[in-house]
């Protein structure tokens, strides 16, 4: 019969169970306190996987032995679900089963034990073998127990007590590991939901190849800096594994909008993109039109080698700003002043040397895009926000969502969608503007742009960041983050 405090314990420890999250700490709980309950020297916890069961935990009192607690593998090969197993037995049958000495059975192999016993000294004597089964009798694992002992320390067979007690502990346990299972498989799902989008983003396009992927880098590199400096009592900041895991989620799901944006923005690598072709085309036939005046008339020699001389130095210099990364103030009146010249035909049809359309190309001072491509390209946050919405996030992942719509949003206000400010944006978003920036910076595959050094890079984030739209100490973090951490490889990175 059960006492009161063995009572309160299984509740106790049945709580307990149900509070842990981490998964090798939970294995250790359930062994530990499986021998505690049955006052035995060594036990092993199995779990059913790849239809065998494979070693997790171990330990032995009397030889200071405990193995696989810390996570690492246990040098020894899974048992096969073969019935001459006492562990696979007991799993296959889900059936207790209580033997006083090994020794004295003929039931099953114990072969192990004993040469085990040879090697080390030890005497296997007693052992209790409970299957783990949950609420639908699925099998999840097997405790092993050996050598229970009295009060005073002789080994002793297991009672009928302990068999009640372990086959509540175990049913308990199992429910806990199976549900721990599950959620890691949710969480998994939703893992490999997002590096698929990712993967998807970035091969839309060869100018946002690795991009998703770098930033969800770069954002947990810093967020484990910053844990780095509260172990050191420098910040006061921490991402424990659940806060973690939303910064990178909301990482790789940053520029999922970008699904929706024509390849024509996506993909420009330059002012005018396909437009040249027509420039030049239209250069090509007024240089045939002015060549034909000549010949009947309508100009001299000198004007004709005049039009022809501007005409090619005009269309050798469009097509170079074409690609410039930045223009200065005379290049786009140069530009203006091509754009307003206009050849008349003898009909008195005019033929301008550019459309309107194309000096708005070629008079944009720092990228490739219009106002109007622009506009377009910034929408990207707002679908982000839009199809992650129709994402049914757990609570332990509310904020994915909103850490990736605000990617672009700056400290000052002057960011977009929302022109959100300052305590409006959280350290999630914060860290993501930051680290967005600084590869869009650095990158090699942007069509209109050279990549810049790391050292140029945080310069402009640390001018930003005097100018009231980023971070001071987040850019300084990164800046030592990225000198100090080994940045991870790739299938490293928690969700790729």
């Amino acid at each position: 019969m059960l006492t009161q405090r063995e009572l309160k314990d299984i509740i106790d420890i049945g709580a307990a169970l149900t509070r842990e999250k981490d998964k090798n700490r939970l294995l250790e709980m359930i062994l530990v306190k499986a021998m505690e309950l049955s006052n035995c020297d060594a036990g092993t916890l199995y779990l059913y996987q790849n239809d065998c069961l494979e070693f997790k935990i171990m330990k032995t009192l009397s030889q200071n032995v405990s193995k696989g607690v810390k996570g690492e593998k246990i040098d020894m090969p899974p048992v096969p679900m073969k019935e001459g197993n006492v562990c696979s037995y007991s799993a296959i049958h889900k059936e207790l089963i209580n033997i006083s000495d090994v020794y004295d059975s003929q039931q099953f192999d114990f072969s192990g034990p004993k040469k085990y016993d040879a090697i080390t000294g030890y005497r296997t004597r007693s052992m209790l073998v409970i299957p783990m089964t949950d609420m639908q009798e699925g099998l999840v694992g097997v405790l092993q127990l050996i050598n229970a002992m009295d009060r005073e320390g002789r080994v002793t067979s297991f009672t009928k007590e302990h068999e009640f007690v372990l086959r509540s502990l175990s049913s308990q346990a199992a429910v806990a590991v199976s549900n721990m299972i599950y959620v890691r498989e949710i969480k998994r799902q939703l893992y490999s939901f997002a590096a698929a989008m990712a993967t998807a983003i970035d091969e839309r396009t060869p100018y946002n190849g690795t991009h998703t992927r770098k930033v969800a880098m770069y954002a947990e590199t810093l967020a484990e800096y910053i844990n780095q400096l509260n172990r050191e009592g420098r910040c006061q900041e921490f991402f424990d594994e659940n806060r973690k895991e939303q910064l990178v989620l909301a990482a790789a799901l940053h520029d999922i909008g970008k699904m929706i944006i024509p390849l024509s923005v996506m993909n420009k690598p330059a002012r005018l993109g396909e437009r040249m072709e027509r420039l030049k085309d239209r250069f090509r036939l007024i240089s045939v039109y002015y060549e034909l005046d000549r010949e009947r008339g309508r100009i001299t020699e000198e004007e004709w080698k005049e039009k022809k001389a501007f005409l090619q130095e005009s269309l050798s210099f469009l097509t170079e700003i074409d690609t410039s990364g930045y223009l200065s103030e005379e290049q786009i009146k140069r530009v203006e002043e091509i754009g307003a010249q206009v050849y008349e035909t003898e009909d008195g049809v005019q033929i301008p040397y550019m459309t309107e359309e194309e000096r708005e190309c070629l008079t944009i001072q720092k990228g490739t895009l219009t106002k109007e491509e622009r506009r377009l390209m910034e929408s990207h946050v707002a679908m982000t926000e839009k199809i992650l919405g129709k994402v049914h996030f757990s609570a332990n992942y509310g904020n994915v969502a909103k850490f990736a719509a605000s990617h672009h949003e700056f400290l000052n206000g002057t960011g977009y969608p929302r022109q959100l400010k300052g305590e409006e944006l959280e350290l999630e978003s914060r860290i993501l503007t930051v680290v967005d920036i600084y590869d869009a910076l650095t990158s090699s595959d942007r069509p209109y742009k050279k990549p810049m050094s790391g050292e140029k890079a945080f310069s402009i984030l640390h001018s930003m960041a005097e100018e009231g739209k980023l971070e001071e100490r987040l850019v300084t973090w990164l800046e030592e983050a990225l000198k100090n951490i080994q940045i991870k490889n790739q299938e490293d990175l928690m969700l790729f």
